[in-house]
């Protein structure tokens, strides 16, 4: 039986390390490598002109965050998997990355096996993030998004309402899936995220990611 065909994007300001990256996924017959980018731009044109199934994607690019990359392409393309890959880890990038919707999260020192099994854990739909780390980074959120503002002085500049959206948000979902799970409109909903940003003085989506990483290191 012919396993899918797996359609893979390569985003690394470094052509070394997507040539490496292309030779390992090379190795495995149902892996395509359909595009290559440098930088969050070319990312998103690459992502719609071949459509891939599982991105991968450096945490850092020359002219932006592969976090805020990996929002706007898990937005405008729902169905692709994005895993994130970085040189080093910190608890800020790995919670900026749940919120953005990556699916996982690995060392670039990751062996290659355990890299190939990671794409094809992606291609699955599944997720690789680490269930308690998950678990508790979401927890956090939702009760912070939730409690009184008493509790949380950091939050207190923003609504009742605006908090419920915030968790969301660390979900990774879209402006449209948060709509539907708070049964408001879409457009309720981004000015509820353009108020958000405003309040808490950021310019955008991934600046509110290393925000609440910082609030949730202080509200353990």
């Amino acid at each position: 039986m012919t396993r899918p065909r797996v359609k893979l994007l390569l985003v690394d300001d470094h052509e070394v390390v997507r040539l490496g990256l292309r030779a390992l996924f090379a190795t495995v017959p149902h892996f395509q490598v359909v595009g290559e980018a440098a930088s969050a731009k070319d990312a998103m044109a690459e992502a719609r002109r071949c459509q891939p199934d599982v991105v991968v994607m450096d945490v850092r690019l020359p002219d932006g965050s592969g976090v805020e990359a990996c929002r706007d392409l898990r937005s405008e393309r729902p169905e692709a998997a994005v895993l994130m890959l970085t040189s080093y880890a910190d608890e800020e990038a790995v919670v900026a990355s749940v919120m953005a919707g990556a699916v996982g999260f690995l060392l670039k020192q990751t062996k290659a096996e355990r890299l190939i099994e990671a794409v094809e854990t992606a291609a699955r739909g599944e997720s690789l993030l680490d269930a308690a780390i998950t678990r508790t980074v979401l927890d956090q959120l939702r009760r912070l998004g939730t409690q009184p503002t008493g509790e949380a002085p950091a939050l207190a500049v923003l609504s009742e309402q605006e908090r419920k959206v915030l968790p969301l948000i660390a979900e990774g979902k879209t402006n449209r899936q948060i709509a539907e799970a708070l049964y408001l409109s879409e457009h309720t909903i981004k000015t509820h995220v353009s108020n958000i940003l405003q309040k808490l003085h950021l310019s955008r989506r991934a600046e509110a990611a290393a925000f609440i990483a910082r609030l949730h290191q202080r509200n353990p």
